[in-house]
């Protein structure tokens, strides 16, 4: 039974980590790109650290804590280093793919207006 658990953790942890950086390497812009680390990746080095604590408790001679500490660690420092990298990209100007070009939203409004009926065309 504990080798099941313990293959369902290291086949979980290797799937985050392998969708994690699939979208590292593939999305777009840098604000998409972080999320990868910061989120699947975060949870499949999470899965694969438990995997070890719970294998090491078992075989050996007392209750294995480094690993906790290290996926304690890593859940804390994560978002932190997230959060300081975009707030340094948006300090530094960089521009996401996602977003609109101020240009474009500008002449949306025009752009729903003129395509609206006009008072006079509703009031014949």
């Amino acid at each position: 039974m504990l080798e099941v658990i313990l293959s369902a953790l290291i086949l979980l942890g290797a799937l985050f980590t392998f969708i994690g950086s699939l979208g590292l390497a593939r999305l777009e812009d840098f604000y998409t790109r972080l999320h990868g680390p910061t989120k699947a990746t975060t949870l499949g080095v999470g899965s694969l650290l438990i995997a070890s604590m719970v294998y090491f408790s078992t075989r050996g001679e007392g209750l294995s804590l480094h690993e906790l500490l290290v996926t304690l660690f890593l859940f804390i420092t994560a978002p932190v280093s997230a959060h300081l990298l975009a707030k340094a990209a948006l300090h530094l100007r960089l521009r996401s793919l996602a977003v609109v070009p101020p240009r474009a939203e500008a002449s949306a409004p025009q752009q729903a207006n003129r395509d609206a009926p006009s008072d006079e065309t509703v009031q014949r």
